[in-house]
């Protein structure tokens, strides 16, 4: 019962904090725009949302998707943030109960998902969010059991040095920029939260999926090597899959070395 509640309530919290990250994303990448000041409103017709306009999902789905105002669709990103923002409390209550796992991780997963979309829309990745991220993954390594302060520490160099020496290397070879620093500073926060135990997955997965999505998009688009797609997004959903799923993921590691006698 304890269990359910607990739940329950990260579910809500999830949806709420989403409600607030849909503001972050819209804002941040905006020069001088705050994320506080003014309050919420449609970025069309800047009508201010009353509070019952501004719950999350359920006023989605009781408008029917528009403005009241002005009528204008609302984005679906709307509901898809708030309603993947309490998915992975949900998971982060699951897994680590009540403590300072939770609020630690609760704050990566908002940061991932804040990040993912940002650089979809935009192909950057704000330094305003990974570079704190970098030293609260840090600091909260002393305190959580999860990882320790040294694997969150060479998480950081290894991070940052792993994909800056891929991003050299590709420019060396193509003349082109291929990654952007924005990647760097992402898998080093990615490494001060989830230790440098978890680059070697994070950069293969994302490696994998990314390639996979590039060549499609090569063919969509019918631009062959100058195809662009952000990597940011494909470096966090690796990472989530790791902070949730990491004893499976050792586990077929396991099993792969077995089978060729390692």
């Amino acid at each position: 019962m304890m269990q359910s509640a607990l739940l329950i309530m990260a579910a809500l919290l999830g949806s709420a904090v989403g409600s607030f990250l849909n503001v972050v994303i819209l804002r941040l990448p905006k020069e001088g725009a705050s994320i506080v000041f003014p309050a919420s409103h449609c970025p069309r017709c800047l009508h201010p949302l009353a509070w019952y306009e501004n719950i999350p999902v359920f006023s989605f789905l009781v408008l029917r998707g528009r403005c009241r105002s002005c009528k204008m669709p609302i984005s679906w990103q709307y509901p898809l943030v708030e309603l993947t923002m309490a998915v992975l409390s949900v998971l982060v209550a699951h897994r680590f109960g009540l403590g300072i796992e939770s609020l630690l991780y609760f704050v990566f997963c908002a940061s991932l998902l804040v990040i993912i979309f940002i650089d979809i829309h935009h192909q950057i990745i704000p330094d305003r969010i990974s570079l704190p991220g970098i030293v609260i993954g840090f600091i909260g390594s002393f305190f959580v059991h999860t990882v320790t302060w040294q694997q969150s520490g060479l998480g950081i160099l290894l991070g940052g040095g792993l994909l800056y020496a891929v991003a050299y290397g590709y420019y060396a070879l193509t003349g082109r920029e291929g990654m952007g620093g924005g990647d760097i500073k992402l898998l080093a926060m990615i490494g001060a939260f989830l230790g440098w135990q978890s680059l070697l997955y994070v950069v293969f997965a994302s490696s994998l999926a990314g390639s996979v999505v590039g060549i499609a998009a090569m063919v969509k688009q019918k631009k062959g090597g100058l195809t662009r797609i952000p990597f940011g997004p494909f470096l966090a959903l690796a990472a989530l899959s790791y902070l949730f799923l990491q004893e499976q993921i050792h586990g077929l590691w396991r099993l792969y070395l077995d089978g060729f006698g390692l």
